[in-house]
């Protein structure tokens, strides 16, 4: 067994792949319409779906809202220099909501960003680890 993919439901999928393709840096992986549902699902990435747990994107045509609820906590992705991702993220105008340093009780270097529809991602420092 092995995990495949995350589903997130976005409200403007032109903005939330230009985040984690631009942004984070991800590939998308493939995009497919279903008209019949009036649902558009895009994969996205940082290597083919056969061999790594990837993001499904699920744009409902014309939902322009979502209650993200309490239960939901964050994506984590580990990325080799903290300090320059998030200033890459920053200037294309990305949501940093905690700027990078050691964790709350321990020495692991994290970071938070925000995506367009306001899911939580976080970002570990891998490089030096």
């Amino acid at each position: 067994m092995r995990l495949l993919h995350t589903m997130l439901r976005v409200k403007n999928l032109d903005r939330s792949l230009s985040f984690y393709c631009d942004q984070l840096e991800m590939k998308l992986l493939r995009k497919k319409d279903y008209p019949g549902g009036e649902f558009t699902l895009a994969f996205v990435g940082y290597g083919d779906e056969s061999e790594n747990a990837v993001l499904e994107l699920t744009y409902n045509w014309g939902k322009e809202d979502y209650v993200l609820g309490d239960a939901y906590g964050h994506i984590a992705i580990g990325v080799d220099d903290i300090y320059a991702t998030c200033a890459g993220i920053k200037a294309q105008g990305g949501n940093v909501t905690r700027e990078p340093g050691p964790m709350k009780h321990g020495t692991t270097v994290i970071a938070f960003v925000e995506d367009p529809d306001g899911y939580k991602v976080e970002l570990i420092q891998t490089k030096g680890m």
